[in-house]
This record gives C-alpha cells, sequence and structure tokens, in this order.
C-alpha cells in the first residue's frame, strides 16, 4: 500500500465507521466459534461447547465493527441459517477440512441455502479449517468437493485456515474488513 493510500485510509477512518454483520454457517463441529473468539480475542480453547440456536458477538478491527451471527450446525438449527443470511454484507462458511466424511452433506447444505432468492449476490467467504490436523484437504481439493467453481451468482473466496494456529485469520480479516459498508 502506497503512503498517499495510507494517508487517504486514515483520513477516511477519522469520519466514516464501517460496519458489517456476518452470519458464520456450517456443520457441527467445523470450528465457527473457534474462529469467533480466535477473531475477537486472539484465543483459542480445545474444548468448545456445541452452540446452540445461534450467538452474536460484536468485535471492532481498526474503524470497523463486525457483527458476528454464529449459527448453530446441527441438523436442527440449518433450516434458520437463511432467515440470519438475508441482510448479512458476506456470508461466511465454515468446513472441516480435516473430516471427508461430512464434505459431501456440508456441500449439499451450501449449495442448498445459496439457492434461496433471498440471498441472491451476498459474497461468499469458505473457509477451510483444521488445516493443522493431518489429513485436511488443500485449498484445490477443497475447492472442487464443495463445487465452488460453479457458484458463479455471487464472489466466492477460499481461505484455508487453522482457528487452532491462528493461521490464515489475518487474511480472513483483511478480506471481510474490505467487504464492509460505509457508515458516515
Amino acid at each position: 500500500m502506497g503512503l498517499w493510500e495510507a494517508f487517504l485510509n486514515w483520513l477516511r477512518s477519522l469520519f466514516f465507521k464501517q460496519e458489517m454483520e456476518l452470519s458464520l454457517i456450517g456443520l457441527q463441529n467445523a470450528g465457527k466459534t473457534s474462529l469467533v473468539n480466535v477473531v475477537a480475542t486472539g484465543g483459542y480453547s480445545e474444548d468448545m461447547i456445541p452452540t446452540v440456536g445461534f450467538n452474536m458477538r460484536k468485535v471492532t478491527k481498526g474503524n470497523v465493527t463486525i457483527k458476528l451471527w454464529d449459527l448453530g450446525g446441527q441438523p436442527r438449527f440449518r433450516t434458520m441459517w437463511e432467515r440470519y443470511c438475508r441482510a448479512v454484507s458476506a456470508i461466511v462458511y465454515v468446513v472441516d477440512a480435516a473430516d471427508p466424511d461430512n464434505i459431501g452433506i456440508s456441500k449439499s447444505e451450501l449449495h442448498d441455502l445459496l439457492s434461496k432468492p433471498s440471498l441472491n449476490g451476498i459474497p461468499l467467504l469458505v473457509l477451510g479449517n483444521k488445516i493443522d490436523k493431518p489429513g485436511a484437504l488443500s485449498k484445490h481439493a477443497l475447492t472442487e468437493e464443495m463445487g465452488l467453481k460453479s457458484i458463479t451468482d455471487r464472489e466466492v473466496c477460499c481461505f484455508m485456515i487453522s482457528c487452532k494456529n491462528s493461521t490464515n485469520i489475518d487474511s480472513v480479516i483483511d478480506w471481510l474488513v474490505k467487504h464492509s459498508k460505509s457508515k458516515s
């Protein structure tokens, strides 16, 4: 980033507060709550309790306030996903990249959700989590297995992350900040 651009960004930050609302979805045990905690506090806990229903947390990064909806991934909560994704800046879909048995279900749930007309055009960020585990899929393999190239009606981005080791969390935050909406 050039000095001039940095100066302009600093100047903008004095006058504009950026806000965004995100829904974190994905199957149970994919690492959604761990991601929220790592983004909010930088901390990771090995023993997470499954999210029942949903949790909401506000996190401020620089001049961006991010409202995170962390939605339960168990089958009984998946019907709520669309409702919490309707007016968001981006949908963040977390996949356990080290759990090949659930990739098919994860793909079908994602494509089912994206077929809802109320979610047309909302950017999608797919995060392959748990890359610190042996046998975790590569980015290329996850992109293929999840059928991400077939999604053409919105911006789609994919990062491979590890909440446990904070791998690529900064890249995720940078992507999210770029997709925030200015509120003067």
